[in-house]
Order: C-alpha cells, then sequence, then structure tokens
C-alpha cells in the first residue's frame, strides 16, 4: 500500500481566515464610522436609500455590531497579551522583597 510510505506529521492544516480577521483595531473603529454613516444615510433619505428604511437600518446596525466585536476582541487580545508579558517578567525577576 503507498500509504504506508508516507511518514506522518503533526501539521494541521488550518482553514483560511475569514476576511475581517486581520483589520485590527483602527479598522473596526473605521467600520463602525462607516456604519454610523450608513445608519445617518439612511435617515437623511439620501440618494440610494432603500425604499424600506428598516432595510438600511438593519444592513448599518450589522457594520456597526461587527466593528464593535472586533474592537472588542482586538482590546481585549491586547489586554490579555500584556497580562501575561507582566506575569512572565514578574516570575522571572523571582520573588521581590519589600
Amino acid at each position: 500500500m503507498p500509504d504506508k510510505d508516507v511518514e506522518p506529521t503533526d501539521e494541521r492544516i488550518h482553514p483560511p481566515e475569514p476576511w475581517w480577521a486581520d483589520i485590527g483595531a483602527w479598522g473596526a473603529i473605521a467600520m463602525t464610522a462607516f456604519g454610523a454613516l450608513l445608519a445617518a444615510w439612511v435617515f437623511l433619505r439620501l440618494p440610494g436609500t432603500p425604499p424600506e428604511p428598516a432595510y438600511g437600518y438593519y444592513g448599518a446596525s450589522k457594520v456597526i455590531a461587527l466593528g464593535l466585536v472586533i474592537v472588542g476582541s482586538t482590546l481585549l487580545t491586547r489586554r490579555r497579551a500584556r497580562a501575561t508579558s507582566t506575569e512572565e517578567t514578574d516570575s522571572q525577576d523571582g520573588p521581590q522583597s519589600r
């Protein structure tokens, strides 16, 4: 069998990341601002607004919500990384005498 000749590896194949995974905090803030601009556009009934305003508000709210979730996740990840690095440096210094 040809499968026996293949050497097993521990590499795992990761699925591709979604399009919004690498936009970062500033990109997410821009996305939230863009969603607010969309909501204002619908509120003022400018050209291109859907006939039923609820559809426009729904789309704007999805953009705002996604932006807020990405901002929160990015900031939480940074905070956890900072706390972890602080704990590592404290443990490397050893017990502190006061």
